[in-house]
């Protein structure tokens, strides 16, 4: 099985192809879906925002209805417990939990949080790590030990699959499944 990380510039490729007001309009629409409309929390550090509509784009491409906190009118403006109950309660909503993961994720004090919670509401096998870097081969995003227990979204090619796809994979079995199944 060879597979790639993703990139900021596979990121920005999902993201030039919106504009402005879309890019807008896909934040707003992630922020808004109560538990009946979404099925796919998104963690992310807010360093990362840039990124975001990329990384939605990415996964609704697939199959996944997503939530993202980034333009959630409900948000007090300052983080506070009223801020950590809302995030809890759409976790434990939700039926996955995928974790944009960067250098930046490693000074968050939220993202760690929300794994965790996600950890333990949801079933490890929905539970998935989006890595990104400036490179393909680049891991330094893996400077946290225990992301190591998680399966990573990746681009590659599987074994029965001809062309490259979007993929979970795990790397400790060295399996695979097709993002667009992950995400149903």
């Amino acid at each position: 099985m060879a597979i790639e990380f993703a990139t900021y510039g596979d990121l920005q490729q999902f993201t030039s192809k919106l504009t402005v007001n879309e890019q807008r309009m896909l934040k707003a629409a992630a922020a808004s879906r109560t538990a009946k409309k979404k099925d796919t929390f998104l963690s992310h550090s807010s360093k990362d925002a840039e990124y975001l509509p990329g990384v939605i784009t990415l996964l609704e491409n697939h199959g996944a209805s997503v939530y993202c906190d980034l333009a959630d009118e409900r948000m007090p403006e300052n983080p506070n417990p009223e801020t950590a109950v809302i995030v809890k309660e759409q976790i434990k909503s939700s039926k996955r939990l995928v974790v944009f993961v960067t250098t930046n994720s490693k000074d968050s004090r939220w993202v760690p949080w929300e794994l965790g919670i996600g950890d333990s509401e949801l079933n490890p096998e929905n539970v998935a790590l989006l890595p990104t870097a400036t490179t393909s081969g680049d891991q330094a995003w893996a400077r946290q030990e225990y992301l190591g227990l998680y399966r990573h979204i990746v681009w590659g090619q599987m074994q029965g699959v001809s062309d490259s796809i979007w993929m979970v994979y795990d790397y400790r079995k060295n399996t695979a499944t097709k993002l667009s199944e992950w995400c149903r």
